[in-house]
């Protein structure tokens, strides 16, 4: 009822052609004729339109991307004058128009560019105007698709060229910022990335398919037995012919058989590529531009690790790095929309932001270092290179390498007694500093000696970790080198005296607790200029002990007096 209306107000001349029409959302709609381009406004309640804005112009055929509400009509003798209109909420901007090169002009001129050679797609965020070219210019055998960017203030910019090497009929979908070009010939489609590298001459970057062309997996259905036949008939399974003539491709990723009323969406399965793309920097580069792809791209980095499949350190590495400037553009993207950001509840995930799968430090060792846990048959020497591999990359990047990763190291070290090497990563700090890294080298005194020190030298170098060194001195009973621990670092006034004492007395060393008693007197002196200590301290006890080894005479203010 409402097309009805629609056209009883409209009242289009005897001479004009209606060329379609497109809503751009629930109440505005855009009527394409032979004339002109109408952009109308609907209300419901009034049963009227509104009419918004009228282009006139020749129109020879259109196309519409609805999810970018972008119309882009043919105009010209030849058809090649393409005119772009991008519509939003009551507007509507008519873009630069632009000319499509042709291979070349028939004479006389006629209509060269047809509808059926032109669609558009929105691929990584970007308006592209995709174009058929059954004769490429140059010379160049088979067909050819080339890309327009469409900008806002100039003409839509010519910026690539995917040679499909093939001719005959073609078919375009996008799935997955992916362009896929469906031959029927040859019963095959072709995928193709234009974020991938390519061939460029410095202003159009030419491509290849990804893959050699493949044929879609065929499609079986099981149909009911006919109400005529027997009980218990079985199902009949019916195989649809791919390719048929009575395809009708619409975008992005629809495929409709008009003579069997089907309808089907094109859908990419990644897990067999890993086994047809054996450049492994190619197919990580080219799993981490699609969406889905987290579960097979930690699988791939897995089996590079495995023998067998084991990739080289420099392949690991390129990877590593690839992987991790994905990360670190995350992460300064993450903070950037926390800062500007008011509802942070709402914000998208994290492909939604950068267009690529991100690998953070826990998805590497959960689901692809952890190959090393139990690994027998796997060198530890290629182990411990492949982290520390990871952890350069994660400094050269400028990201915090979690702890846990410095400890899988340490652990593998010594686990095979490779205590020089692990003595030397400490030593040259190529495994940074930290509390948590400090704290397990002392665990390991007990297998390694050195490793306490060790220890210690890194939390002096913490300079954050003071109250830790004590600790660790006092829990090993060497109180002098916690005295002169404290006095090095200027915090003599302000530790506890009831901690060191309670520590000597431990000892079970009658002079070793005399000397810590009377260098916290000598504290006592010089801050309250007398030897006993405030009764908020708490070393009664200890003061008492010090009377029952060596004597009231022996304290601080007898003494003095």
């Amino acid at each position: 009822m409402l097309f009805l209306t629609i056209w009883s107000i409209h009242r289009p001349s005897k001479s004009t052609q209606i060329r379609g029409f497109c809503w751009s959302n629930n109440t505005e709609i855009v009527f394409v004729t032979d004339q002109a381009v109408e952009f109308y406004q609907i209300s419901p309640e009034k049963k009227s339109l509104k009419c918004l804005k009228t282009f006139s112009l020749s129109i020879n055929w259109f196309v519409w991307l609805p999810v970018n509400c972008v119309l882009l009509v043919s105009s010209g003798i030849v058809g090649n004058t393409l005119n772009p209109f991008q519509f939003k909420p009551s507007t509507v901007n008519r873009l630069p128009k632009f000319e499509v090169d042709l291979p070349a002009v028939p004479k006389p001129a006629k209509q060269t560019l047809l509808q059926r050679d032109v669609t558009m797609a929105c691929l990584y965020g970007i308006v592209y105007i995709i174009v058929l070219r059954h004769q490429p210019r140059g010379g160049s055998a088979g067909a050819e698709i080339v890309l327009y960017q469409l900008q806002k203030e100039s003409p839509a910019k010519k910026t690539n060229i995917l040679r499909l090497d093939m001719s005959g009929r073609f078919a375009v979908n996008t799935v997955d910022n992916l362009i896929i070009v469906h031959h029927q010939a040859s019963r095959t489609s072709m995928i193709f990335d234009i974020n991938l590298p390519g061939e460029s001459d410095n202003y159009i970057m030419c491509h290849h398919p990804v893959l050699s062309p493949l044929p879609i997996k065929p499609f079986r259905l099981f149909l009911p037995p006919a109400p005529s036949l027997p009980v218990g008939t079985e199902k009949t399974e019916y195989t649809f012919e791919l390719y048929s003539d009575n395809w009708i491709v619409f975008q992005p990723d629809i495929i409709i058989d008009a003579k069997l009323g089907s309808l089907w969406t094109v859908q990419l399965c990644l897990e067999p590529l890993v086994e047809m793309i054996p450049n492994k920097l190619k197919l990580i580069e080219f799993l981490v531009l699609r969406k889905d792809s987290k579960l097979v791209l930690l699988s791939v980095c897995r089996q590079m690790l495995i023998p067998g499949h084991q990739a080289t350190l420099v392949t690991i590495a390129q990877i590593y790095d690839m992987l991790n400037d994905v990360y670190k553009n995350y992460q300064e993207a993450e903070t950037q929309y926390l800062v500007h950001s008011v509802d942070i509840s709402s914000r998208p995930d994290p492909y939604q932001r950068s267009n690529k799968v991100i690998l953070d430090q826990s998805d590497m060792y959960t689901h692809v270092f952890s190959v090393f846990e139990n690994a027998k048959n796997i060198s530890h020497k290629f182990m411990v290179a492949v982290l520390i591999e990871y952890i350069r990359s994660l400094n050269e990047h400028q990201i915090n390498v979690q702890h846990y990763l410095y400890e899988l190291v340490i652990n593998i070290l010594v686990n095979h007694n490779c205590f020089y090497q692990l003595h030397q990563f400490l030593q040259y700090h190529v495994l940074t500093d930290s509390k948590p890294l400090a704290c397990l080298m002392l665990s390991l005194e007990s297998v390694y000696t050195p490793a306490h020190q060790l220890a210690l030298d890194m939390m002096k170098r913490l300079s954050t970790a003071n109250e830790e060194i004590i600790e660790v001195l006092l829990s090993k009973q060497q109180l002098l080198p916690a005295l002169r621990f404290i006095r090095s670092i200027a915090i003599i006034d302000t530790v506890s005296a009831r901690k060191f004492l309670e520590a000597a007395l431990n000892c079970d060393d009658q002079m070793l607790f005399y000397t810590v008693f009377k260098f916290f007197e000598q504290r006592n002196i010089r801050l309250r200029g007398s030897p006993k200590f405030p009764s908020g301290e708490h070393c009664e006890h200890y003061v008492h002990h010090f009377e029952s080894l060596f004597g009231t005479e022996a304290l601080g203010d007898v003494q003095s007096s």
